[in-house]
Parts: structure tokens; sequence; C-alpha cells
């Protein structure tokens, strides 16, 4: 029965990775096709369906009381992002971030996070709690907004005086301007049923595995969890620090720490309170600040992420999860 577990896990992970990424497809393709400027595609419908899977399982434990695995996903997956999800890429192919301008969207990231770390002493994190982080999220969309509408017309007023007056459209996540109507549904038709699918395989077995081996469903959460949701954002990494796009690698981090901490929780709190357990507000919200805080070098002294540091992520992760599972 244990084997099976796992393996349920596994497919669970498999059907939500898959669904997320075809209703993101979908409804990319289907905004494009209603007339919905790229630049808002890409900052709505992308960031919210990238994140779905992790959204559904927090939804799914909070209904079946296992809100120790929802606030695991999180706290995990964020701790994941930046101690793997750049060590393992940058440990291959070392990360070129001198360039890289995410300071704004850094401090944010800082400020999210320090507003989740309060809302979770104050806890348990009810729906009062959760309009505070949407509200926040919020807050951050806009200023994301402003700032890429900003650098939208900068970048035409710069192909404007090159070209005579010729812009350049921005390029969206999964837009493919052949894909047909039939397309766009079934995509969109197999992410909304994928996405429950995969999260009640995964939840349900993920508790399962917990019971056997006499651990929280909190300590599954931040290891086994958090590992398979933070792999997409890992093979977007990887793709994206081969092709020496370490700006793209960075901002994806970023943002999804950002999304974890502010959106999901907040969303899943309208389905149930979160008491956070002991051992989160302890050690495992610490260890995932001081993360965070290991890109100050890399964020505001221009320091690339090299092998060497891309060794030292990779090693301080694999540290945190035999503490976790010893």
């Amino acid at each position: 029965m244990l084997f099976l577990d796992f393996v349920l896990v596994a497919l669970g992970l498999f059907i939500l990775v898959g669904a997320g990424d075809v209703l993101v497809k979908g409804a990319v393709n289907l905004a494009l096709r209603l007339g919905i400027p790229a630049l808002i595609v890409s900052l709505t419908i992308v960031a919210f369906g990238t994140s779905a899977p992790e959204l559904l399982i927090s939804i799914k434990a909070v209904s079946e009381n296992a809100p120790g695995l929802a606030l695991g996903n999180v706290v995990g997956s964020n701790t994941a992002n930046i101690l793997m999800v750049l060590g393992v890429p940058a440990l291959l192919f070392g990360m070129h971030t001198a360039d890289c301008k995410s300071r704004r969207s850094y401090m944010q990231m800082i400020a999210a996070t320090i507003i989740f770390i309060a809302v979770s002493f104050l806890g348990p994190i009810t729906w009062v709690h959760g309009v505070i982080l949407l509200a926040g999220l919020a807050w951050m969309l806009w200023d994301a907004f402003g700032e890429a509408l900003d650098h939208k017309r900068e970048v035409k007023a710069d192909a404007a005086a090159r070209a005579n007056g010729c812009g350049i459209e921005e390029e969206v996540e999964g837009a493919d301007p052949d894909m047909s109507w039939k397309q766009i549904l079934l995509f969109l038709a197999l992410g909304l049923l994928g996405l429950p699918l995969g999260a009640d395989l995964l939840v349900d077995n993920a508790v399962n595995i917990a019971v056997h081996f006499g651990v929280s469903e909190t300590v599954i959460g931040l290891t086994l969890v958090a590992f398979g949701t933070s792999l997409p954002e890992l093979a977007a990494v990887l793709a994206a620090a081969y092709r020496g796009h370490s700006d793209v690698a960075l901002g994806n981090v970023i943002g999804s720490n950002m999304f974890n901490l502010l959106a999901i929780i907040g969303i899943a709190s309208f389905f149930g309170d979160l008491p956070v357990p002991r051992g989160i507000l302890n050690f495992d919200l610490w260890v995932m600040a001081g993360s965070s805080l290991l890109l100050i070098p890399f964020v505001f002294l221009c320091w690339n992420i090299t092998r060497v540091w891309g060794a030292v992520l990779s090693v301080l992760y694999l540290i945190y999860l035999l503490v976790l599972l010893s």
C-alpha cells in the first residue's frame, strides 16, 4: 500500500503539472483571441495559471482538515525555489546575474515575506488575514503593472527611434497564433478537470504517507510536496540558465515566491482556518527568510551566481531536508 501511495503522489504531481501547463496555454490564447492585451495576460493569467497546482493543493488540504500540508507546501516551496531551483541550474551552468535589474521585485518579495511571517505569528490564519495577504498581492500586481507599462513605452520609443515607428510586440508564454478554437477549448477543459484530480490524488496519498511514517502532514508538505511542486520552476530556470537568460531565471523565482506567500495562503484561508504549527513558527519560517536574504549579494552587489555558489545553495537545501526528516 505504501508503494501505491508514492505512485499515486507521483501521478498526482504529474497530472497537476500537465494540467497547469495546458490551462495556461488555453487561457493565454483565449484571452489574446478576445483582444485582451498581451501585457495584461502576462501579469495575470500566466502568473495565476502557473501557480494553480500549489493553489489547488492548499485549498484541498484546508478542506480536508490538513492545513499543515498547505502551509508546509508554501513555506517549503519558497525555500526550495531559492536553494534548489536557483542552486542546481547555477551548479550546472552558472548564472550571470550581475546585470539583472531585480532590486524592486526583490524588495517586494522581502516585504511579502515579512507580511507572511507577521500573519503567521498572529495565527491561526483566518479569512481576515487572507484579506491582508491578498491586499498586499493587489498592491504588488498594480506596481508591477505600472512598471511593465513604463518598460513597454520605453521599448516602443527606442524601436520608433531606430526603425521609424516600428514597435516591438512583447511575447507571452504559451501564445500560439495558429492554435484553433477547438484546441483552446480542449486545453481549458483538460486543465480545469486535471487540476482538482491531481490535487485529490496528491493530498490524500501524501497524508497516508505521513501517517505511515508517523510524521506530520506539515513535514510532508515541507519536503515531498514542496519539492514536487517546485519541479516546474526548476525546469523553467534550467532552460533559462542554459540559454543565458539569468534575468528570466531570477525573476521566475522572485515572482513565484511572492505569489506563493500572498495569493495561495490568502485564497486558501477562505476555505478554512489555518493553525500554524509550532515547528514552522520556530524553524521553517526563519529558514525561508534566511534563504531569501541569501540573494542580497546577487541582487544588490551584482555578484554572479557561479557554480561554486550553486553548489553552496544546493548543499544548504540538502542539509535542510535532512534536518526535517531526522
